[in-house]
């Protein structure tokens, strides 16, 4: 890509975050789909943003995709989930299946038609468990069928395609799973349940009833355990943070401006919410410099299909093993946590300005968007996780 068109590329970007910005509180308010923002993001080329640059895309690092997440959320939450829902099935895409034609093919299709991915992960009758499955694909002569009961498939009725998982076949475990390309051209949906919902409501994360079909070539030819491990978590846990920040930073910058407006009205006079603007600044800080460095150290050993140069996990700092998802969930958990504690701050500090749903102070929407953050995987269920990873390792606990 040459300077003129990265700058074309950029511009187009922060024209995305401003259309994002203009319709948040109309697609929070109709809880429908952000469709002018995504527009925008198609025109920008974003939605190819993980395509490595040799497929047609722009070969942007998770790093780089997080920054646009977050970017993104400081104008519309909706949008920016559904941004970064999107680039993680991308990224297990581009990690784990381009040596395989039918879905290297696929991956360029992603930038050159602009296609928007959704997951479809969740399943009636497995509690949540992502690397569970009850419904299996059925592969004959060539082609599969598949058919799967969906608690929730956010954007499903907007989504151009659909990376499902399921049982590797009909005798299969629940946790031998494989992950299949679906085609909404070949796919049926039935809704079974809507979404009117406290916050993030323009994910329209509904429930449908999914049915697919289409050749062989489509099921990936990588077991889902470890697209989950190596790829999907670690992204997920990664621009979600992106995100989640991404909204207490607009909170807090609202809470600033209403501390200066109430400064020049009363030149010399105290500013009782300053101290709340010190601790929310501090945890903000932390959780950014946290993400910062998970992000440094993915990047520096995962290509994510392009030639850049990557050197081990080890030599890069990122944790492998039960480090590993310790440091994710730990990393979920904390962020999830701390960024409604940085909402919850600049609420306090705008009053009854930031209460209301009317004011240029006002955090409601912020409030209600960053609440999803704890349930998004239940944060109970990463504690009980990450507690017990804890206590079956040795290494000595937040050192130096």
């Amino acid at each position: 890509m040459n300077p003129a068109s990265t700058r074309d590329t950029t511009s187009l970007f922060q024209h995305a975050v401003e259309v994002a910005a203009t319709y948040a509180d109309a697609v929070d308010r109709e809880a429908r789909f952000p469709a002018e923002a995504i527009a925008a993001l198609r025109d920008a080329g974003a939605l190819g943003a993980l395509v490595p640059k040799e497929l047609g895309g722009l070969g942007l690092s998770v790093s780089e995709v997080a920054s646009q997440c977050q970017q993104l959320a400081q104008a519309c939450a909706s949008t920016a989930m559904i941004y970064a829902m999107h680039q993680i099935k991308v990224s297990c895409l581009v990690n784990h299946v381009l040596d395989q034609s039918w879905h290297r093919e696929f991956v360029r299709r992603i930038a050159q038609e602009r296609f928007l991915l959704a997951s479809i992960t969740s399943e009636v009758g497995t509690g949540g468990d992502q690397r569970s499955s009850v419904c299996a694909v059925k592969v004959e002569d060539g082609a599969f069928t598949l058919t799967k009961k969906a608690t929730t498939v956010s954007y499903g009725a907007y989504a151009d395609v659909f990376l499902v998982t399921s049982r590797s076949h009909e005798d299969a475990p629940p946790s031998d799973q494989v992950m299949v390309t679906c085609l909404r051209s070949d796919s049926a949906l039935e809704m079974t349940s809507g979404w009117d919902a406290l916050g993030m409501r323009g994910t329209c994360s509904a429930g449908y009833v999914f049915q697919s079909s289409g050749i062989a070539d489509q099921v990936a030819p990588v077991p889902f355990a470890d697209i989950s491990a190596d790829t999907m978590v670690p992204v997920s846990h990664l621009l979600w943070s992106a995100v989640w920040t991404g909204i207490a930073a607009n909170a807090l910058t609202r809470a600033r401006a209403f501390l200066r407006a109430q400064a020049r009205r009363q030149p010399g006079g105290t500013t009782p919410g300053a101290a709340r603007l010190v601790h929310a600044t501090g945890m903000l800080e932390m959780m950014q410099a946290r993400i910062r460095t998970m992000l440094t150290s993915f990047d520096a050993c995962n290509a994510m299909g392009s030639n850049r140069d990557v050197v081990s996990a080890e030599e890069a700092g990122w944790p492998v093993g039960m480090a590993r998802a310790t440091a994710l969930n730990t990393l979920k958990f904390d962020v999830s946590t701390m960024c409604h504690e940085v909402v919850l701050e600049a609420l306090l500090i705008c009053g009854m300005a930031g209460y209301k749903n009317d004011t240029e102070f006002s955090v409601g929407r912020h409030l209600r968007d960053v609440l999803s953050a704890q349930l998004m995987i239940s944060n109970d269920r990463i504690a009980a996780g990450a507690g017990a990873l804890l206590l079956a390792q040795r290494n000595q606990l937040a050192t130096l």
